[in-house]
């Protein structure tokens, strides 16, 4: 049920990026043909291509929602990686874009026409963001999806552009004519710092990168914690979405039964699990050897690494 909720969310948050970004496309587009506003022209770019993220994040949720299948056992979640990267791609290439629009504009300077109107589509464009970035962070805070959380980034970054206009197109109404290139030098930069922060999450999740160090720590703490257990090796774990998948030795006494160390093994397995309830939990069981008892965690990582 909980997974099934999370799903919902996922959804929801999805369309509701694509309402919001169709509105803020159609809206921008108007009042940019009636102001020739370079800085609005680096906002609009931006809804463009958090349009079109939006869309791609819709369907790799979709995707990385369906359960696993004969094709891909471990469930669909790096979908969510994908689409990360994409979205990185597209904000490099406007950034680019925009990045000569306003060299273009600090070169040859002309006033910004409309300045009210482009005031106003601002307003209007921080308030909508203000509401799908609030409900975003509810959405990550319950499902911890990379996907929305690209998503909550490209609109947090929207409200800051946003004020940029505005404040581009007060300045040059009274004569600053340079503020809108500026201004819009500035928003490329923020897309290309923004393109990075979703870029580098979605490649560690694609190339398996181990969890945090404090999670590793906890997993190994928690199944240390079992007396029954003498020693821990080969703890291995990944990301793919939500899914996480976490894989150990464990140690145990070779004269006990397999029926006792397999029920040591469960409860292990259960204690982790009720930490990391999306996870799948592989325990291989060995007998004692004679690095068992006192290892830290970085010594388990120096031996596995050898």
């Amino acid at each position: 049920m909980q997974r099934q909720n999370s799903n919902n969310l996922m959804r929801l948050a999805t369309r509701a990026a694509v309402t919001v970004a169709t509105i803020l496309v159609l809206t921008k587009a108007y009042v940019w043909w009636l102001s020739g506003s370079v800085a609005l022209l680096g906002s609009l770019t931006d809804s463009l291509l958090d349009l079109a993220a939006s869309l791609v994040t819709l369907f790799a949720v979709k995707t990385a929602i369906a359960p696993a299948d004969e094709d891909h056992r471990f469930g669909h979640g790096k979908a969510e990686a994908l689409a990360g990267l994409f979205q990185s791609a597209i904000m490099g290439g406007s950034a680019l874009f925009l990045f000569l629009e306003s060299g273009k504009n600090l070169w040859h300077p002309v006033v910004v026409e409309a300045s009210d109107l482009v005031i106003r589509v601002s307003v209007l464009a921080i308030f909508l963001s203000l509401l799908l970035v609030s409900f975003q962070a509810y959405v990550i805070r319950k499902t911890k999806s990379l996907a929305i959380q690209g998503d909550h980034l490209h609109y947090t970054g929207d409200i800051l552009l946003n004020i940029g206009v505005m404040a581009a197109a007060y300045a040059s109404a009274r004569g600053y004519l340079y503020a809108d290139g500026i201004f819009g030098m500035m928003i490329a930069g923020y897309i290309v710092y923004g393109s990075i922060g979703i870029a580098r999450p979605a490649i560690n999740m694609l190339m398996d990168r181990e969890m945090p160090d404090e999670d590793r720590e906890a997993i190994f703490n928690m199944a240390l914690g079992n007396p029954a257990v003498r020693g821990l090796h080969e703890l291995k774990t990944r990301l793919s979405g939500r899914d996480i998948f976490i894989q150990m030795h464990i140690e145990v006494d070779s004269k006990i039964t397999v029926s006792e160390a397999h029920f040591i093994s469960d409860e292990v397995e259960g204690v982790i699990g009720e930490h990391y309830p999306d996870a799948e939990i592989i325990i291989h069981i060995d007998p004692p050897s004679e690095r068992s008892v006192d290892l830290t965690l970085a010594e388990l990582r120096d031996e596995d690494a050898r």
